[in-house]
């Protein structure tokens, strides 16, 4: 993530730069940095913890209690087999 995708992902919430410092828990001055792309001269990069957590926010997700999720459709039915189909008599 960019700076101005950074910038895209706040404006595109509807948040203020302190709201977004809030959700992410970093200071508003780290959030002028990230969309500024840099700090006193010196090339400011966009940490992956913190691009997961735009992602999370994106999709609504304010918390995570650290259970496993799946990782597809087949994860989310009770017993995974594959599909076979049944012989039919002609």
């Amino acid at each position: 993530m960019d700076s101005d995708g950074f910038r895209s992902w706040r404006q595109g919430l509807g948040l203020k730069q302190k709201d977004a410092a809030d959700r992410l828990g970093l200071k508003k001055r780290v959030i002028q940095y990230y969309e500024k792309g840099d700090r006193d001269g010196k090339r400011v990069e966009i940490p992956r913890s913190v691009e997961l957590a735009c992602f999370a926010l994106s999709l609504g997700v304010e918390r995570y209690d650290g259970r496993m999720l799946p990782r597809g459709a087949g994860d989310l039915l009770p017993s995974a087999r594959p599909f076979a189909p049944s012989a039919v008599d002609d």
